[in-house]
């Protein structure tokens, strides 16, 4: 039950795999849908879906429209549509898309930005590590928990005296 659960409604036929054992280096660019369950490194372009299975490993810098993690990545996702990471999925990179879902089981190291790819304006950013003790799902619509722009700053859009208060 819990399998059919994580088989995302996005993603029609697969049109491309590369395979448990294999490699690839260099730059890969494609239409449809994409799924790695091998080692690759480099760049990947596409407008449309990428899917790192289990036991794979990706070394690359990724602009793509959707992507789905359950392996291995190394390197900046930059998704049009949205990332969606499951367990056991591990991530070492910073993320830009406009909705992000991280699934209770994964790691994640690095920082996530939340905005609409056509807007260049953050709406919120958020760093620092995901660990295995919590799921984590994200919207631009969200609020930022601490109440503070993600600046850092004040509202005021004064910065901190510095000054402790009493």
């Amino acid at each position: 039950m819990a399998e059919a659960a994580r088989k995302p409604s996005v993603v029609g036929e697969i049109n491309t795999l590369l395979g448990r054992g294999s490699e690839f280096e260099g730059k890969l660019t494609f239409e449809g849908t994409v799924r790695i369950d091998g080692e690759l490194k480099g760049e990947v372009f596409s407008e449309d879906v990428l899917i790192i299975g289990e036991g794979a490993h990706v070394e690359a810098e990724i602009d793509i429209g959707e992507i789905i993690i359950q392996g291995t990545v190394v390197g900046n996702i930059r998704a049009k549509r949205g990332i969606e990471i499951h367990a056991p999925g591990r991530v070492k990179g910073d993320l830009t898309t406009p909705t992000l879902q991280i699934e209770k089981g994964v790691v994640f190291e690095g920082r996530s930005f939340m905005e609409a790819m056509n807007d260049k304006r953050g709406v919120a950013a958020t760093s620092g590590s995901a660990a295995p003790n919590g799921a984590t799902t994200a919207s631009p619509s969200g609020s930022i928990p601490s109440g503070k722009p993600a600046s850092g700053k004040p509202a005021s859009g004064k910065p901190a005296s510095g000054k402790p208060k009493s």
